[in-house]
């Protein structure tokens, strides 16, 4: 199983929206994806009236990961209205190999 993550900076009173903007676009190409076994958005407030955003998205092997993000996975997906939010946007997601687990509390 590999865990893709990426960071960005939305404004914190942008939270709302943008989270309901992730789920009817990153969210739902996520699922629709074959070998995607699901994501989860995180969000961090930074005090200054940013918050960091956190996208986590498991998936059966890279081939998988490839239907998602093309060809070179190491490069973020963007969406067209990502800009009406994003403070920050990375060029590079991470990929990490999941090699133990256990149940959340």
């Amino acid at each position: 199983m590999i865990l893709r993550r990426w960071r960005g900076v939305i404004r914190t009173d942008a939270r709302d929206a943008y989270r309901d903007y992730i789920a009817a676009t990153g969210g739902t190409d996520y699922g629709s994806t074959p070998g995607n076994l699901g994501f989860q958005m995180l969000f961090r407030d930074l005090g200054d009236g940013t918050t960091e955003v956190t996208t986590l998205s498991w998936w059966e092997n890279l081939d998988a990961i490839r239907g998602f993000a093309g060809a070179d996975i190491a490069l973020a997906r963007y969406y067209p209205e990502d800009d009406d939010y994003l403070l920050e946007r990375p060029m590079h997601v991470e990929h990490h190999a999941v090699v133990a687990g256990g149940k959340a509390p």
